[in-house]
């Protein structure tokens, strides 16, 4: 955690951390203070047999390991689903009016006299008076391919200024502290499979709130190196020749229903751990992603690896790099985080592409607010209320969705940038146009919110 970030977000990150851990005590909430989505769901460390694959399994109090890993074989025989959707989260408040800044508004520099950046050349073409932040070239990039939509102003109205509440309205897709499955949850819920926990899988090696569910299982990995293959007492050659007869398997002949079922699952997990069993010891992705220090990189390029080798993912939930809660020395730290997370996000969609996977995945990137218009004491900027959030993929209109409101008629009484879309509005309208669900079933009062245009 940056020693930018303020108290309230560090208190939050700890209760999450906390909550998303089996047996482990909460600290202490402020009251009204939400519990994470998903918080004393059950969960398991299971090792799936037929892949060799360790995850941690969270819902799936009523199933015997067996079951699940039946469930996870079955569904790679049945191949990848057609759509996936992954949401990467910009924690801490990414400051929009600097992501995408108002370099033609005149009230830009008297709200920030020193933060206010120098045209960067990187215009924005839907509205002109907009420029792209020197380190968010690769959006700019994305955007130009068609491949990214921009909404300049998404929230909500009323908007909670408090890291956590705000989180949380966003995980759950409602405003309601109440709520504890995440929208994402809820999703699969309803479609899900009662025994493949890959359906629904965070990478920051913990439950990701929005994937909170409520009868069907979900999962948590570190990333594509936590995945190994392993059998009781055999090792060496001798697990290579067993692993290498177990492939053979699939390939053989016959005729009988039931065995043929077998040698599709056999083939499935022979030919998944010929394609990640160079993650042991690293792997080359088909395009250079940066070079950090931080996993992101990592976790985006083993993403892209998973979905190529056929895992059964649908729907998947990761933290970027970085903390965007700059309430000082804001110009460096977020310049350094966003350089970062925009490549990575860039390097991922073409990482996509040039695997022939462009077509299957929808990226969401979201913060939980903005910053103030105006500029703080300390270099930086505080909580906001509406903020930037982004639609990557290769079959996404690469437009605007909503629209910019200015600085001047466009802030609300704190001073803080209103909303043009609200994110619900996002979230029924990927429900509905990418993963072909009535939003009703998903989102609260979900007929209350206008569809935006997302797809081609």
């Amino acid at each position: 955690m940056s020693h930018h970030d303020c108290t309230e977000h560090s208190r939050s990150a700890l209760l999450r951390k906390a909550a998303a851990q089996a047996g482990a005590g909460l600290p202490d909430i402020e009251p009204g203070m939400p519990l994470p989505a998903g918080t004393g769901l059950d969960r398991r460390n299971f090792l799936a047999r037929s892949l060799g694959m360790a995850i941690a399994v969270y819902g799936a109090t009523s199933l015997a390991p067996r079951a699940l890993d039946h469930g996870i074989a079955q569904a790679l025989a049945a191949g990848p689903p057609d759509t996936v959707l992954v949401t990467v989260f910009l924690d801490g408040g990414i400051d929009s009016l600097s992501v995408l800044f108002p370099h033609g508004d005149p009230d830009y520099r008297r709200l920030r006299p020193k933060l206010a950046l120098a045209d960067s050349g990187l215009v924005f073409p839907e509205d002109t008076r907009l420029r792209w932040h020197p380190s968010a070239a690769a959006f700019h990039a994305l955007h130009a391919e068609g491949k990214l939509a921009v909404l300049p102003a998404v929230g909500y109205t009323n908007a909670d200024q408090s890291h956590f509440t705000s989180r949380h309205y966003w995980e759950v897709g409602d405003t309601d502290p109440r709520l504890q499955t995440g929208w994402l949850g809820r999703y699969l819920d309803h479609v899900g499979k009662p025994d493949n926990p890959l359906q629904g899988v965070s990478l920051d090696g913990e439950l990701s709130p929005s994937l909170a569910t409520a009868k069907k299982p979900v999962a948590a990995l570190s990333g594509a190196g936590e995945y190994s293959f392993w059998a009781p007492g055999v090792w060496g050659q001798v697990e290579e020749r067993m692993l290498a007869a177990i492939g053979s398997l699939g390939s053989s002949r016959g005729h009988d229903k039931a065995l043929a079922g077998a040698r599709a699952v056999t083939f499935q997990s022979h030919r998944l751990r010929q394609q990640l069993e160079p993650f042991n010891g690293g792997f080359q992705p088909p395009v250079p992603y940066p070079q950090s220090n931080s996993g992101f990189p990592d976790q985006m390029a083993g993403l892209a690896a998973m979905l190529a080798a056929g895992l059964p993912l649908h729907c998947v939930a990761l933290s970027a790099n970085g903390g965007y809660d700059t309430h000082s020395d804001q110009a460096q730290d977020l310049s350094d985080n966003l350089e970062l997370a925009s490549k990575t996000l860039l390097a991922f969609q073409h990482d996509l592409e040039a695997r022939g996977l462009g077509n299957r995945v929808l990226t969401l990137v979201w913060s939980e607010f903005g910053r103030r218009a105006e500029e703080n004491g300390s270099d930086g900027t505080d909580h906001g209320a509406a903020g930037i959030g982004l639609l990557m993929g290769s079959r996404v209109r690469g437009t605007m969705i909503g629209e910019f409101p200015g600085l001047r008629g466009g802030l609300d009484e704190d001073g803080n940038l209103k909303a043009t879309v609200d994110y619900r509005s996002v979230y029924c309208s990927v429900l509905e146009q990418w993963l072909s669900t009535d939003a009703a079933a998903v989102v609260p009062y979900a007929k209350s919110f206008a569809r935006v245009p997302l797809l081609q």
